[in-house]
Order: structure tokens, then sequence, then C-alpha cells
């Protein structure tokens, strides 16, 4: 069997990239987080989101648990996997793994920075840090929902191109996940004035509007100051561009999108 590594820290969006990934690498079976996973649905284990604090978690997830571990290792056995592919928080945490299991040695190490973008890194761990919600790469149908006392809910298909699904995810909030940070939506607000403010081509703004579903997303009307002797698109650019880098200074998140439009001109020769 073949053995592979995907390791990064949590909440980094492992799970919800691991069955794109797989499938590209023609690797036939998923360890994450205590599961077993092929052809992206559960074939056997228990998932460590479903114990109740963080110690039985990572012991769920590295089959501290002779029971647990048995049934993975047979199940692994009954359905002849030529490799297999084990997720991670470290190359320490998936090679203690293959060793619980008896899968041999880890022959390709990957890591979350391989396969993700710096932004969808960046905004998996926003939403881990304000929702808690984490990601299992198992269709909605096959969590037991009676373990969560929070959120549960379906995520997304995954496909590669347009045509071939590999799987789905499920959207959950552990009972042992208890750490989120509220960022009230008079931050953004605060935020964004305040880098509109400092701007010498901007008389005042009109109206702010954010949509803070998942990640911010940002709308502003403006009044500039006349008389207009610069060019208008290459300084809205640049506002928008201040505005990027104020929020990721501030949340470590870059906007989803910023609109900003202009309703007039106010100064001297203005119309």
């Amino acid at each position: 069997m073949k053995v592979y590594s995907l390791s990064g820290p949590s909440g980094t969006g492992k799970s919800t990239s691991a069955l794109h990934f797989a499938y590209t690498k023609g690797i036939e079976g998923i360890i994450d987080d205590g599961l077993l996973i092929i052809n992206g649905k559960r074939r056997a284990g228990t998932s460590a989101k479903f114990e109740k604090n963080t110690i039985t978690a990572v012991r769920r997830a590295i089959f501290e648990d002779e029971a647990h571990r048995r049934e993975v290792q047979a199940a692994i056995k009954d359905a002849k996997l030529s490799s297999v592919l084990i997720i991670g928080t470290s190359d320490k945490m998936t090679k203690k793994i293959a060793k619980q299991l008896q899968l041999g040695q880890i022959v390709h190490f990957y890591y979350v920075e391989n396969i993700r973008s710096a932004r969808e890194i960046q905004i998996a761990r926003f939403i881990r840090q304000t929702k808690g919600q984490h990601v299992m790469p198992i269709p909605y149908e096959q969590v037991e929902q009676n373990f969560f006392k929070r959120l549960v809910r379906k995520g997304r298909a995954i496909f590669v191109g347009n045509l071939v699904k590999v799987g789905e995810t499920t959207i959950v909030q552990p009972d042992f996940h208890y750490e989120t940070l509220t960022i009230h939506k008079q931050v953004y607000r605060d935020v964004l004035q305040h880098i509109i403010g400092k701007s010498p081509i901007v008389a005042h703004v009109e109206k702010i509007q954010f949509n803070i579903a998942s990640i911010p997303k940002i709308s502003a009307t403006l009044v500039l100051k006349g008389p207009i002797h610069y060019d208008v698109i290459t300084e809205l650019r640049g506002l928008q561009q201040e505005i990027v880098e104020a929020f990721q200074r501030t949340f470590e998140l870059e906007p989803e999108r910023i609109f900003l439009a202009v309703k007039g001109i106010k100064g001297a020769g203005a119309v």
C-alpha cells in the first residue's frame, strides 16, 4: 500500500480539499479525524468531531482506542486499498496514525500550502476563528447529528472539473470548540471609515454596507472632492488596495469584494 500524508495547522481547510486532492492523485482512501473515507463516503471509524473535549478528540483522531483502531484496520483490509491519504496537523501526527494502523511507511508528504492558495487558507482560518465551523468530508446523511448540540448543515458538493463528483462535505460545530472570536459589524465599519476618511479625494461617505455572513463584502457610496484633476479610476483602485491592506492587518483577512460607487463631486468647480 502507498501511504500519503497531508498535514497543516487546524482550521486551514485540509478536510475541505481532501476529496479533490485524493482523486487527482489517484488515492483510493482517506483517513481524517478517525474516519476511513472511500469514494467520498464514510466506510468505518468514528469522527473525532463527535468528542466532548479536545483531549478525547485528539485520542480519537490518532486511534488510541483499540476497538476503533481494529474496526478501521479491518475495513482497510476488506477494501483491499492500494493507497491511502492520512490527514493530520503535522508529519508527527500522520506518522503516528500510520504506525497505529500498521500501514507501513509514508512515502509522500504533502502540506496544505501545496494544495490551497494563501487566500483560501486565510479564509478557512477566519471562518474557524469567528464561526467555530469544522468540515467533515462526508455527506450530510452520514453525519450522526444527535452528537452535536449546535450547527450541522450541508456543505458543498466536490467536483473535479465540472463533470466528476467526488464527494460532499458537511459543516459542523463540535461541542469541544468553544473558543470563537466575535467581530461586531461596527468594527468593520470603523476600520473602513478610518481608511476612507484619510483619502485626499473623498469629501464624505454617503452610505456603507456590509455583508458578513461569511467573508466581508463591502459596498460604499462616496462623494469626491472637486475639482477633479486626477485619474478617478486609478485613485479608487488605490483606495481599494488601502482597504485590503487595512483588513489584512486588522483581521488577517482580505474582503471578498470591495465596491466603491461615486455619487457626486463636492467642491470648487464641481457640478
